[in-house]
């Protein structure tokens, strides 16, 4: 057993952001799948959205979230989020993040604009922002001697202990009564298995923090990395945390569509700065010709659900497989400037896009549900909490709005920390006496790994298939009967066999798999991320979807 005052699992921008805020104070250990830079903060092109010109407001950032949630996100939420934006960034610009300057700009940094938004307010770092956060951060969080780093260990399990009710309804935001179950439940850490070693530890912590991302891979294609397995949502699920709105899987409109291409996400800002939905050139009808007009008076900016269902609907229509994203009309100069890393990666493909269109498809881009949080990122377990893409704080609503969910990491990774610093640390041997050592003595190695490699694959085209852009109840109804049969297999073949990274991954993609198909059932309506031909209306009242462990969902 190795001990720590907070155990983080995840090495994304909440996870480093929570880290950085306790390591003053706390012994922590950031606990990363991959490698530290492997997750898909890394990723991230576009920029982080906040308030940051005077011609800009806390008040239209807050209607432009609201609009793109569709009356699902929790207005409170989303206030305290945006209004703690700019101190964020001003944290970030402490840490020595590089952001694109811009002279005539009133902070010195260049503002893009991007789908839904209605003021220039995204700050970025060129194209690729994510990255140069998260390198920033890393030399931090490597350099910090109270951090502590497991690389390549994967969580296989939360560890909880029963405690008094009383001290139990202390906790997350009220809901309605019939959805509100509270476990007498305390976490302890968890069981993490070390890639390197094979074998399974523990790690006791008075606090542990879900920074686990969310679960693209559920998908057949996504613009996420392939940690991105929805990990910290199925282990809290697992462990008796209420889940909330996994109905609203956003689909970014536009991914590369070249057979040696593996999600290489093309950045919303590309549109913001001028880009082009078109119909490709060797199309029957209507070759080179705009087509958002159609569909929204936004046009190519209109929010992501609505450009990803117009490009999804034109592929359908016309049997195609990409539509072309144009920006060859802009400057040679201000495209290698503004997006030099979609430029020279498309290059590796043959795409100059200086001259030519981009082909591209709609991919699982993010998880707009998760764990339901409070502003602290409590979950409904004492000393367990959730922060960025794993948690559902009621910002994104049914939808996310463009760039906001690094701001999202960086508000509540410092909320969270904040709230953990409050908190009176528990003693080493109350916790041990509680805790037993991970034993494997009863399993064998495992004999037939094609099980796993199959049910990895036929979730993921089963999703993609059955519970995609478009859904009906037809299709979500046989999509649950097999995720079903795919669960009892997986359990059976995780009771039988020792751990290993792929098996604990395929567990957790079907568990949200079943999750998510659970919500989209259970919403008898189309909004937002959630489009359902049986039901193309929307209902007067916005009501999120709650499940709750032990109520008869799997």
């Amino acid at each position: 057993m190795i001990k720590f005052d907070v155990a983080i699992i995840g090495s994304g921008l909440a996870g480093l952001t929570v880290a950085l805020h306790l390591a003053c104070d706390k012994k922590v250990v950031v606990i990363s799948k991959r490698a530290l830079l492997d997750g898909a903060s890394n990723w991230a092109q576009g920029g982080i959205a906040a308030v940051l010109d005077s011609h800009d407001s806390h008040a239209a950032h807050i209607a432009d979230t609201l609009t793109a949630g569709v009356g699902l996100c929790d207005e409170a939420v989303v206030r305290y989020i945006v209004e703690n934006g700019k101190s964020a960034i001003d944290w970030l610009i402490e840490q020595g993040v590089p952001f694109t300057p811009d002279a005539k700009a009133e902070l010195g940094f260049h503002l893009t604009r991007e789908g839904g938004h209605s003021q220039r307010r995204i700050i970025h770092a060129a194209d690729a922002t994510g990255h140069v956060v998260q390198v920033t951060l890393e030399q931090k969080v490597r350099a910090h001697p109270n951090i502590t780093l497991l690389e390549n260990h994967s969580g296989v399990k939360l560890i909880t202990r029963r405690i008094g009710r009383t001290q139990a309804e202390t906790r997350v935001k009220d809901v309605a009564d019939s959805d509100r179950r509270i476990d007498p439940l305390q976490c302890l850490g968890l069981y993490v298995f070390d890639e390197v070693s094979d074998r399974v530890e523990t790690v006791l912590a008075d606090h542990t923090v879900l920074a686990t991302g969310g679960a693209g891979k559920v998908y057949l294609h996504t613009s996420n990395p392939d940690t991105a397995t929805g990990d910290g949502i199925a282990m809290a699920w697992r462990a008796g945390c209420r889940v909330s709105n996994m109905e609203f899987m956003q689909f970014h409109p536009t991914c590369l569509y070249h057979p040696t291409a593996k999600s290489f996400l093309i950045s919303e800002a590309l549109r913001g700065e001028g880009g082009l939905l078109k119909i490709p050139t060797k199309a029957e009808t209507d070759a080179g010709q705009r087509f958002m007009q159609h569909y929204d008076e936004r046009l190519e900016l209109a929010p992501r659900d609505v450009v990803a269902r117009a490009i999804d609907a034109e592929i359908k229509k016309r049997g195609l497989n990409h539509v072309d994203l144009d920006i060859s009309h802009c400057s040679p100069g201000f495209i290698e400037e503004h997006f030099p890393t979609i430029y020279a990666r498309c290059l590796t493909y043959g795409i100059d896009i200086t001259r030519e269109p981009i082909p591209v498809v709609p991919a699982m881009h993010f998880t707009c549900g998760g764990v339901v949080t409070d502003l602290a990122g409590c979950t409904d377990i004492p000393c367990l909490y959730a922060v960025g893409e794993a948690a559902c704080t009621g910002l994104h609503g049914a939808n996310r709005l463009a760039s906001n969910s690094l701001l999202e990491c960086l508000v509540m990774g410092r909320s969270t920390a904040q709230f953990i610093k409050r908190q009176a640390a528990r003693t080493e041997m109350r916790m041990q006496e509680a805790v037993s050592d991970w034993d494997d003595s009863r399993v064998a190695d495992a004999d037939e790994a094609v099980v796993i490699s199959h049910a990895w694959d036929e979730v993921r085209r089963l999703m993609w298939n059955y519970v995609g852009i478009v859904r009906t109840d037809k299709r979500l109804a046989r999509a649950q009967h097999r995720i079903h049969l795919l669960q009892e297999e997986i359990e059976a073949y995780y009771r039988s066999y020792r751990v290993s990274s792929n098996m604990l991954e395929c567990r957790n993609l079907i568990q949200v798999a079943a999750l998510v198909v659970q919500s989209a059932l259970s919403r008898k309506e189309s909004r937002g991320l959630h489009f359902c031909q049986d039901y193309p209306y929307i209902l007067p009242k916005a009501l999120p979807t709650v499940l709750t462990p032990n109520a008869g969902f799997r």
